[in-house]
């Protein structure tokens, strides 16, 4: 174990881009690949690094995130590793206000940081997607002689719009950090040259600019100091460039699959990706498995149905001549006779219906009902589909109705709501009509 590092995870910002599926959890809350959660990757990274000291940071609508993290981390009581949440709340010294970014979030949980005496804070967000040995980074920051590394990428131009790009001397040390510039002008500050980015062994193709994955590593003085000493809020805008100019930063450099989950399109599409013949991401990996909470459910029931290009979680019953192709299947998920399911995330249940509730007169059973046709769609957990609904995004909406109870479309994908009902007959068509003839 690297006793030196403790680990710090963001895990404390609204989430507004990844609405409707925000409105009721935080983004590392998300469920991810039909059985995990956002907040899994980040941690699975930190323990299969051999980091066993992890702090998660939270404070919008955390109790799903809290309750994960509890019933998911538990480490062996002799060797003192922890997953530990620290909660916004009010202190003597951090005051009673929330966090205002990711520097004040750090620096309003210094107390907790330099009570273990560590050598190295690692920062990382609680909303990515990728697989990342930090012992590489580490072995970056120790060899350079950094005060702090910061993880990046190569990225085209017109992706550069979207991160943090940073300059470089022929030694890797930044010496530009400019936020998410907008023109060709701010750009060619701080493009890089192709051939200098073959020099480091990661081929260029056609990516000029190096962006920041949001992953740094601190001196644990450094960070203290800097913190300290300024009342920045944010480490993208304020602390990196005002870093640059009196410390050493240094950058490592990371080509692998990388997926910030910041919208719904993100979102739809890396999990998808997921379930196709050749993942971008593995599930798999023996030697650095992603981790999740333990369930004991009973496998997966198929009655005669076709899956092509698919993930199922555990505990689905799924009917007779059902179609799934190209989709996420969640844990729980129950699905009914004659259905069909393509291009869609099925977020499953957090539970199984007694008999007697299925039963019950005039209820929608928790689930997918028969003959139910769903394509393009990210369906929350515990919803109740009727029988014969039909959930496609026919009319290509881009974005409907944010205040609509039941469906939402965001990026032209149809989000149906955490725990709606929707009747027997219920058509995302007539809806979207309904809504733009109001």
């Amino acid at each position: 174990m690297l006793r030196n590092v403790v680990s710090v995870v963001l895990g404390g910002g609204r989430g507004t881009r990844l609405a409707p599926l925000t409105s009721i959890r935080s983004k590392p809350a998300v469920p991810l690949a039909g059985k995990y959660r956002l907040i899994d990757i980040p941690i699975s990274n930190c323990i299969n690094s051999g980091i066993d000291k992890i702090y998660v940071l939270t404070q919008f609508m955390s109790v799903s995130l809290h309750q994960h993290i509890r019933r998911t981390y538990s480490f062996d009581q002799f060797k003192g590793g922890f997953v530990e949440i620290l909660a916004a709340q009010e202190t003597p010294t951090a005051g009673s206000d929330w966090f205002q970014g990711t520097a004040d979030a750090v620096r309003k949980n210094l107390t907790h940081i330099e009570q273990y005496g560590v050598d190295y804070v690692l920062i990382l967000s609680g909303d990515q997607l990728y697989r990342m040995n930090y012992r590489s980074l580490l072995s970056t920051h120790i060899q350079s002689g950094a005060d702090v590394t910061i993880s990046c990428m190569p990225v085209t131009r017109e992706a550069a719009r979207s991160f943090g790009i940073m300059r470089l001397d022929d030694t890797g040390r930044v010496t530009g950090f400019l936020e998410k510039p907008q023109t060709d002008e701010e750009i060619d500050l701080v493009r890089m040259e192709p051939e200098w980015i073959e020099a480091q062994g990661v081929p260029s193709n056609g990516r000029d600019c190096l962006a920041s994955m949001g992953i740094y590593i601190f001196n644990r003085e450094t960070l203290l100091d800097v913190l300290d000493k300024t009342d920045y809020h944010d480490f993208g805008k304020e602390v990196f460039p005002a870093a640059i100019r009196s410390r050493h930063v240094q950058m490592h450099m990371f080509d692998g699959y990388w997926e910030d989950i910041g919208t719904i399109k993100s979102f739809y599409d890396a999990n998808l990706s997921l379930a196709g013949n050749d993942p971008p991401f593995s599930l798999t990996l023996e030697d650095s498995p992603v981790f999740s909470r333990a369930r004991f459910l009973p496998p997966t029931r198929s009655q005669d149905s076709r899956v092509a290009n698919s993930l199922i979680a555990d505990g689905c019953r799924i009917g007779k001549n059902v179609i799934i192709e190209n989709s996420v299947i969640g844990l729980r998920s129950i699905i009914g006779d004659n259905v069909t399911i393509k291009n869609s995330y099925i977020m499953g249940a957090d539970y199984f219906e007694s008999d007697e509730d299925v039963g019950r007169e005039g209820s929608i059973p928790v689930g997918i009902g028969e003959g139910t046709v769903i394509d393009g769609a990210i369906v929350d957990k515990n919803c109740r589909i009727g029988k014969a609904v039909r959930i496609i995004n026919e009319a290509n909406v881009e974005d409907s109705d944010p205040a609509d109870p039941l469906c939402v479309i965001r990026d032209g994908i149809a989000c149906v709501i955490k725990g709606v009902s929707l009747p027997d007959g219920w058509n995302l068509k007539t809806s979207v009509q309904a809504q733009a003839d109001s």
